[in-house]
């Protein structure tokens, strides 16, 4: 991020970088691969301590921010995660932590409590596979039954199920989402894993048959979550725009110090001209990845009315040229930047992931226009 920091968010920000540089290094990624949650217990546990699961959460809860605006402070975290290609659940553990927060700290503080711990992890299980993955089309049925709730559907992918205790499940009732937080043991609930490019990340389809949780489980109103959702939704987008960035920067950085040490004919790859018109594309792309995400999580950050349409465009933005930015890396790399020893891959599977976590640039640029529309319709 860009942003003019406070010298209390620097200071965090290298606490954390320095925290990642100890125990994410690539050897430890590399090890990780094998790791069934993709991290252990006891990073994720300080990594909670250094205030990453509490940034979203009200000072009265146990939360609060560095800054005031703990979605600004959040993702700084999440760029240091790009810079190294980090493990652990953060943007799902974040969003579930501030939804209990704001709807419901006093019903569900247990669970609070040990999210902000590190000693569980929660997941939102949000998107579905298709033919119903389009980002408004959810079709996961919550249905009122006397004093209970019945769950019917799939979420798909879901980060983190396997080892959350708890699920932030999104659904419908009738014409509007309803929240429910339901126990990951809970009977009729089906976690099946799913392969990724990703070294260290996790995700799962899950399935609800017939699951049925007592009415004091929603978070806030039944059909009346649209506006929430939404809200969970732009701050998943800020972090994974943010993680974006973060790993764009540090990829061409380590392929600029490769181009200037390696020689060709006598000469550093640098010098070359080709290479030197690539690489100022690739900066260009890294900057205006910069202004948008830092704009649009800002918009986020102050509820702006222009958040989603911004947030949405960052996405886009970063979702085309962050991949092609990567792949551009691994090729000034020659032939070992194609190895798994090297690690370039690392940035390359992370950023790649994200493309397609929360929505495609496709269909985040059908959003926009959905947005302009509705604008051009009440102008």
């Amino acid at each position: 991020m860009l942003l003019n920091l406070t010298s209390d968010q620097e200071f965090f920000r290298d606490t954390t970088a320095k925290f990642l540089n100890e125990h994410a290094a690539p050897t430890e990624i590399r090890r990780l691969r094998d790791e069934p949650d993709g991290f252990v217990a006891e990073y994720w546990q300080r990594g909670a301590e250094l205030g990453w699961t509490s940034l979203l959460v009200d000072e009265v809860h146990g939360g609060g921010s560095i800054s005031g605006s703990g979605l600004l402070d959040l993702a700084l975290v999440a760029d240091e995660f790009g810079r190294h290609a980090a493990p652990g659940p953060l943007v799902p553990t974040n969003i579930v932590a501030g939804a209990i927060s704001e709807l419901s700290p006093d019903r569900h503080a247990r669970v609070l409590s040990e999210l902000l711990a590190g000693t569980s992890v929660a997941s939102w299980c949000h998107l579905e596979p298709r033919p119903h993955d389009g980002l408004d089309d959810l079709v996961l049925d919550v249905r009122v039954d006397g004093s209970d709730l019945v769950l019917n559907g799939t979420k798909r992918p879901v980060e983190s199920a396997g080892r959350a205790s708890h699920l932030l499940v999104t659904g419908r009732t009738g014409g509007g989402f309803t929240q429910v937080l339901v126990a990951a043991d809970t009977t009729g609930i089906t976690v099946r894993p799913m392969h990724t490019i990703d070294i260290t990340r996790r995700f799962s389809e899950v399935t609800f048959r017939d699951v049925r949780v007592p009415a004091d489980a929603v978070l806030g109103e039944v059909a009346g979550a649209d506006a929430q959702v939404e809200r969970q939704f732009q701050q998943a987008l800020v972090m994974a725009n943010a993680e974006t960035v973060g790993a764009m920067e540090f990829a061409l950085g380590m392929t600029l110090e490769w181009a200037f040490d390696r020689y060709s004919f006598g000469r550093p790859l640098a010098s070359y001209q080709e290479l030197k018109h690539r690489f100022a594309d690739m900066k260009t792309w890294l900057e205006a990845g910069h202004a948008i995400s830092d704009l649009a999580a800002e918009a986020v950050s102050a509820g702006s009315g222009e958040a989603g349409e911004l947030v949405s465009a960052a996405k886009a933005f970063l979702g085309q040229y962050g991949p092609e930015l990567l792949q551009d890396c691994v090729q000034m790399h020659g032939g070992i930047g194609l190895t798994f020893e090297h690690d370039i891959h690392l940035f390359l599977r992370r950023v790649a992931l994200d493309r397609s976590l929360h929505g495609t640039p496709a269909q985040h640029r059908q959003r926009i226009a959905s947005i302009a529309m509705d604008v051009g319709k009440a102008a």
